[in-house]
């Protein structure tokens, strides 16, 4: 026998279907570091539980498709556990959600998970009648869902984009992505079932995308932004409380201060880089505070 005889002879389906297997485990896996972050910080943060619940979502109407369908023994091994894990993620997301996202979640659970799988299996299951149209009907929306699995990072992206940082968009999950897309692309054609194959061209090329803005902002400085000192605002604005006025003095007590130039303080500001505190010569002028700011500052109180 040769090469290209053993080549043509190799079981490609189950070869793809085992490798995608194996890589969507790591992909439904690459998340723990983030959800290892929210249970140490006891807060999710910028974290968004979206994409979770659209991942549940399709894992759920991938499961019904297979049960449908009933010759895909791969699309139900690793749908059953991406199924678990979802469950997994999304319990300690609502853990430790403050209330407004821990309400967004839950409303978004409802909607997608609860109310439109119930609509979907009440009209495939009790409304189709035939095998094939249920296929044709869980097919279609398997695939729009599919493609919004992928679609989820992008407002990821945008803030990539938007901040120069890479903080929220871990490399590894694009990277499990992209190469994932790839094998289901592939074990989808060679099943010609067009339903998995059609999503996972979208799916590799944002995995593309996502990759190529992980490299060019990783070591990237954030936004320098101006931050005047001011009244007292929630911990959502990106002012600097400082209630009593600030005294400047010289840095060494033996060197006498000269007003005709400006005196820098470096004061130390949780959640926010080393900042700079300049004093205006106008004593009737805010002083201005410059540095990164990566976080959503707290209110705080500041001496100098």
């Amino acid at each position: 026998m040769t090469f290209a005889q053993f080549f043509e002879n190799l079981p490609w389906i189950t070869i793809f279907g085992l490798l995608g297997n194996v890589i969507s485990f790591a992909v439904f896996l690459s998340p723990i570091p983030t959800f290892y972050r929210i249970y140490k910080k006891k807060s999710t943060e910028e974290f968004q539980s979206i994409p979770y619940v659209v991942a549940l979502f399709s894992a759920m109407l991938w499961l019904l498709y297979a049960f449908v369908k009933t010759d895909v023994i791969f699309l139900v091994t690793i749908n059953c556990f991406g199924f678990f894990v979802e469950i997994i993620y999304l319990t300690v997301f609502l853990i430790y959600a403050n209330k407004k996202a821990r309400l967004s979640s839950v409303k978004q659970l409802l909607l997608f998970n609860v109310f439109g799988f119930g609509v979907i299996f009440f009209c495939t299951m009790v409304i189709a009648k035939t095998t094939r149209v249920r296929l044709l009907i869980l097919g279609w929306i398997c695939l729009i869902f599919s493609l919004c699995v992928f679609v989820a990072p992008l407002g990821v992206m945008r803030k990539v984009i938007r901040t120069k940082s890479v903080e929220y968009m871990p490399f590894f999950l694009s990277f499990f992505l992209t190469i994932s897309a790839i094998v289901w692309f592939f074990y989808g054609l060679l099943k010609h079932d067009y339903y998995v194959a059609v999503p996972n061209v979208l799916g590799f090329t944002f995995g593309i995308v996502q990759m190529i803005l992980y490299f060019i902002y990783r070591n990237a400085k954030p936004n320098e932004k101006d931050i005047e000192v001011g009244k007292t605002k929630e911990a959502s604005t990106e002012s600097i409380i400082i209630e009593e006025p600030v005294k400047t003095q010289s840095k060494s007590n033996t060197t006498p201060s000269n007003n005709d130039d400006n005196e820098v303080f470096a004061i130390q500001i949780p959640n926010l880089n080393m900042l700079n505190l300049q004093q205006n010569n106008n004593n009737d002028q805010p002083m201005k505070i410059s540095g990164l700011n990566h976080h959503t500052p707290p209110q705080i109180s500041v001496a100098v």
